[in-house]
């Protein structure tokens, strides 16, 4: 019971920074799926939240934006990768 409970909450988060990101390059889901290597239906399961992002994906889109892997996950407000 536990474990379908822990499934549905991870389902449910969105990924709200990559869809804003996204708009404000004013690029369309398709765009950023041929980007980075992967189908647009993927890409919008990923930022509707209907999908969890792998790590590599995650890594290809903060690269693509220029920002860190915490700022998409929204455990930073701080856009500047740390080098």
């Amino acid at each position: 019971m536990f474990l379908l409970i822990l499934k549905s909450v991870i389902k449910m988060k969105q990924y709200r920074r990559i869809r804003d990101l996204r708009e404000d390059a004013d690029l369309s889901q398709r765009q950023i799926g041929e980007a980075i290597n992967i189908p647009q239906r993927t890409y919008s399961y990923y930022e509707n939240g209907g999908r969890m992002i792998p790590p590599h994906v995650l890594v290809a889109l903060a690269d693509y934006y220029g920002v860190s892997v915490d700022y998409l996950l929204e455990r930073t407000d701080n856009r500047n990768l740390n080098k």
